[in-house]
C-alpha cells in the first residue's frame, strides 16, 4: 500500500493569471502558501483473484473490470496516463469537504499521481506532478482551471508562482523569518461559508472575459511583488490586508458570479468588526473567506460571524509526499 498525502492551499494575489487565456499573452503570476489541511490518497494493488479489477472509494464506491468505466474522471485519467491496468484500491480521504475554494481536485490529482508513481517504484520530482496534474485537468478533462493549484499542492510553503507563455513555471520561495510566519498565522482568519460551488462555470465566465479584464488582471497580478516583499521584510504586516481587500474588490469585478449578498454580508460584518482586508478563496461563489486582522480585534470578528466555522490553520513546509511506502509485489 502506498498513501500520498497533499496540501490544500490558500491565493493571496494573483488568481486569474494561471488561465492559459491571459498567459499565452503575458506571463502570469501568483503568491500563495499551502495550508496544513491534506487529502490523502491510499493505492493497494490488488491480487488477480479480486472479484473486480478496480475499486474506488470516493463520495461513492466503483467496482469497475475496465479503466473506461471508471466514473471519477481523474482517477480514470490518471490510470490510463499511468498505464496501471492492474487490480488495484483507491481510496481518499480528506481535511476539508470539496469544491470549497482551497484547490481539492488539484490536490487529488497531485497525489494520486505521486502515489501511482511510487506504486511503480518511481520517484519524480514535484514539477513534474504538478506538470501531469495540470495537463490531466486542464488538457485531458477540459477543465476551465488554472495551473496555479497544481503546483502550490505539490510545493507547498510560501512561493511566487509565474506562469510563462511556452507554459513551463517558475518557481521561487518566498524567504521570511520564523517570527513573520507565527505573526501572518496569528493575524489571518479563515471562515467556512458553507456555500459550495463549481469553480468550472464560474472559471469559463472569467476566460471569456479575460481579454476584456485584462488591466484588471494585471492589476491583481501587480500585488505580487509588494506582498512577498511585506513577508521578506516582516515589516507593515497590517499592510497585507489592505492589500487583500484592494485585491477582492479587483476580483469582484471580474464578473458577478465571484461574489454574491450573502458573501458580500459577511464581508462587511468582518470590516465593521475590525478586519483590515480579506477575499473569498478560489474561483467564487462560496467556499471559505480569509481575513487579515490583528489580535485586538480577531474576537470581535468572530463574534460577527459565529454562524460560520472559523478553521484554525498554519502554513505547510513540504507540499505532496509519500506517508506510507509498502510497495508490496509488483
Amino acid at each position: 500500500m502506498i498513501i500520498s498525502r497533499t496540501p490544500f492551499r490558500i491565493s493571496f494575489a494573483g488568481g486569474g493569471t494561471d488561465l492559459r487565456e491571459f498567459y499565452s499573452q503575458e506571463d502570469g503570476q501568483v503568491i500563495s502558501s499551502g495550508i496544513d489541511k491534506y487529502i490523502y490518497v491510499a493505492v493497494k494493488r490488488q491480487t488477480a483473484i479480486s472479484e473486480h479489477k478496480f475499486r474506488i472509494n470516493w463520495s461513492k464506491v466503483e467496482f469497475k473490470d475496465q479503466i473506461d468505466e471508471i466514473e471519477h474522471p481523474i482517477v480514470r485519467e490518471a490510470l490510463k496516463v499511468m498505464d496501471m491496468d492492474f487490480p488495484l484500491e483507491i481510496s481518499t480521504f480528506a481535511d476539508i469537504p470539496s469544491n470549497t475554494g482551497l484547490g481539492s481536485s488539484s490536490s487529488f490529482a497531485v497525489g494520486l499521481l505521486h502515489a501511482l508513481f511510487a506504486l511503480k517504484g518511481k520517484m519524480v520530482t514535484k514539477g513534474t506532478l504538478a506538470d501531469m496534474a495540470a495537463h490531466l485537468e486542464i488538457d485531458v478533462l477540459g477543465r476551465n482551471i488554472g495551473k496555479q493549484d497544481h503546483y502550490a499542492a505539490a510545493y507547498g510553503s510560501l512561493n511566487v508562482f509565474t506562469f510563462h507563455k511556452d507554459e513551463t513555471v517558475s518557481v521561487e520561495p518566498v524567504f521570511y523569518r520564523p517570527e513573520v510566519k507565527s505573526e501572518m498565522e496569528r493575524r489571518l482568519m479563515l471562515f467556512y461559508t458553507a456555500l459550495k460551488r463549481d469553480a468550472n462555470d464560474i472559471l469559463r465566465t472569467q476566460k471569456a472575459r479575460t481579454d476584456a479584464k485584462r488591466h484588471v488582471l494585471a492589476e491583481m497580478k501587480s500585488q505580487v511583488a509588494p506582498l512577498r516583499e511585506i513577508l521578506s521584510s516582516g515589516s507593515n504586516l497590517h499592510e497585507f490586508g489592505r492589500a487583500l481587500h484592494r485585491g477582492w474588490l479587483l476580483k469582484k469585478s471580474i464578473t458577478d458570479e465571484i461574489s454574491s449578498s450573502q458573501i458580500d454580508e459577511y464581508y462587511e460584518r468582518a470590516l465593521q468588526a475590525g478586519a483590515l482586508g480579506g477575499k473569498l478563496l478560489g474561483a467564487g461563489g462560496g467556499g471559505f473567506l480569509l481575513f487579515y486582522v490583528e489580535p485586538n480585534r480577531q474576537r470581535a470578528v468572530a463574534d460577527c460571524l459565529k454562524d460560520l466555522y472559523q478553521m484554525p490553520f498554519k502554513f505547510e513546509q513540504s507540499g505532496t509526499r509519500i506517508t506510507y511506502y509498502d510497495q508490496g509485489p509488483i
